[in-house]
């Protein structure tokens, strides 16, 4: 039985992160990264939009705040070290009426006091020098915001790991964990790995991890949610410049369907968050009996159903309806047809839901002596990644 000093369960971006952080501090350690994939990042990660969030919508003093405006400088400094390519393009959020006005001046309050000093405020005929195609009565622009790869972020964090000298094995699925005196066993359908501190950061699976070792019943369950995107093809590309997102329900957990650049030139349109009824399921036919139950036994489940029933409806009709996904895309975008797009990718997102029914809208960190569970990371999680990294790291002194 081969011995650590911390092992990691999950090779996405906070646990690669966390991993290279924690040797970067303690370069005599030896850490593992187990990983039930066969490589890096091909869940959550391996499959969102690419936006280096600046921090604007949220909650100041709150940990996705904090860990974002960290997250945000590190991580730059991070690629323009390792000369990885991104690129700081802003983005707009529009305001498409009178009503959603009050909001956006709360959005513009948030983002002043995260810091970001530089974010202003457009007139309607402003926007159009953005984003010409672009409509609404009053805009923000954010030139924080930026575009990258992730899932070249993380393979370097993963080069980084490996150079120095900590090993990430792929193909172990944890199945068990055992509390031994002051160490913990990790059994995988292979074998098992004896390490002095456990850091679960299974992304999808973290709750199903964090439920075998905590004492009493875990008080949040993962509720996946789909995002599904469209692509605009090539010839249609002029239409969007950089990034058009509209104001966001601030009761819902999720930032509507935008209009996003990529870093390779493409332009995605979405997502929509559509209820899953498979933690890893990509495709609107993917279904898991296990995940499913797990899911509508939820009692919090039940609550969020009920509050957010109708919007969660608007959400599955816009998922079979190209037309009505279309015309929520026509908020930003008025000339835009259902002709411009196409089918483009899907990725499913862990959104913790606390027993009580709230969708939680923190990062969520248990500590249980020496296992730390990391129960909801989701976006801005991949820019927070090195401070989330960090943040951890503190929590082993």
């Amino acid at each position: 039985m081969k011995s650590y000093d911390v092992i990691v369960i999950g090779a996405g971006i906070v646990g690669l992160a966390t991993a290279m952080k924690i040797l970067e501090k303690k370069p005599d350690f030896k850490i593992c990264v187990l990983e039930k994939e066969s490589a890096v990042s091909l869940h959550q990660t391996g499959n969102n939009s690419g936006v280096i969030h600046s921090g604007i919508y949220y909650k100041p003093g709150s940990l996705k705040a904090v860990n974002c405006r960290k997250g945000y400088n590190l991580l730059l400094e991070f690629c323009s070290k390792e000369n990885i390519p991104f690129e700081l393009c802003g983005k707009i959020i529009v305001a498409s009426d009178e009503n959603e006005i009050t909001a956006l001046q709360n959005i513009h309050e948030r983002g002043i006091q995260n810091g970001l000093d530089k974010i202003k405020f457009l007139s309607a005929g402003e926007i159009k020098e953005y984003e010409p195609y672009s409509k609404g009565v009053k805009a923000l622009f954010v030139p924080y915001t930026g575009i990258i790869d992730f899932k070249i972020v993380s393979e370097k964090y993963a080069d980084k790991i490996l150079a120095g000298g900590g090993e990430i094995i792929f193909n172990e699925k944890v199945t068990d964990i055992k509390q031994k005196n002051n160490e913990v066993e990790v059994i995988t359908g292979n074998k098992t790995y004896k390490s002095k501190v456990l850091l679960n950061c299974a992304g999808l699976q973290s709750d199903e991890i964090a439920a075998i070792t905590y004492p009493g019943k875990l008080p949040v369950r993962i509720i996946p949610f789909r995002g599904e995107y469209y692509k605009l093809k090539a010839e249609k590309s002029y239409l969007v410049k950089t990034l058009i997102y509209p104001v966001p329900d601030p009761s819902f957990p999720f930032l509507g369907v935008h209009f996003t650049k990529k870093i390779n030139g493409e332009i995605e349109a979405g997502p929509n968050a559509v209820l899953s009824f498979k933690k890893e399921g990509y495709k609107k036919t993917s279904f898991s009996i296990r995940d499913t139950y797990k899911t509508f036994a939820w009692r919090g489940f039940h609550s969020v159903a009920f509050k957010f029933w109708k919007t969660g409806f608007g959400e599955f009709y816009r998922s079979y309806s190209k037309k009505a996904f279309v015309k929520a895309l026509q908020k930003l975008l008025p000339e835009i047809t259902t002709n411009d797009i196409i089918k483009g990718g899907a990725g499913v997102r862990a959104q913790a839901c606390s027993i009580d029914g709230k969708l939680i809208d923190d990062f969520l960190i248990y500590r249980n002596g020496n296992i730390i569970n990391v129960c909801n990371a989701p976006s801005p999680a991949a820019t927070a990644s090195l401070a989330i990294g960090e943040h951890i790291g503190n929590l082993l002194n």
